[in-house]
């Protein structure tokens, strides 16, 4: 796995070991990327937010193509233990935190784009979209990324649902919030 674009492009990212953590498959996360652009036009200054941030890999994307500030959000010990090590091998320490808390519970921001990447099939991603949205997490226009399994029902009626896109087994939604 690999930075994609940017000041870091094509450096590579370490992952745990096992099957704990699910990194977003560099099609999806190239589509992700292509479409933000789309949307955005550049990422300087932004304040993201990389929710279930696992390796680290889509908030690290963002900073590499000029994003202001990314807060990764991961409860696994083992991800986290990965995701210090990226940021430290990218030297990227003075652009991230690293919070440890349940993305269900995290409050923050506020974001102009946030990106989930939630295991599948635990209704996870679902309850941080609610949180996200209840706390004031989101900037005005902000946008928010979630991967979903296909056959996931997600519900979002404070955002507007910009994009839906099938790859495989992943379903990538793109809202914007009011």
């Amino acid at each position: 796995m690999r930075i994609v674009s940017g000041e870091w492009r094509g450096r590579p990212l370490k992952a745990p070991e096992g099957k704990a953590t699910r990194p977003t498959s560099d099609r999806t996360r190239e589509a992700l990327f292509s479409m933000l652009v789309s949307r955005l036009g550049d990422f300087e200054g932004l304040q993201v937010a990389d929710l279930f941030a696992g390796t680290g890999a889509l908030g690290l994307e963002a900073l590499s193509r000029g994003a202001a500030h990314c807060t990764f959000v991961e409860t696994d010990r083992q991800a986290v233990t990965a995701l210090n090590a990226n940021i430290d091998a990218l030297k990227a320490s003075h652009r991230t935190s690293v919070r440890t808390t349940s993305a269900a519970a995290f409050t923050g921001g506020p974001f102009d784009l946030v990106m989930m990447d939630p295991p599948y099939g635990k209704g996870l991603g679902q309850q941080a979209l609610n949180r996200l949205v209840e706390s004031g997490s989101l900037a005005a226009g902000a946008l928010v990324s979630l991967e979903t399994g296909v056959g996931e029902e997600i519900s979002a009626p404070a955002l507007t649902l910009e994009a839906e896109k099938k790859y495989g087994k992943a379903r990538l939604l793109l809202f914007r919030a009011g």
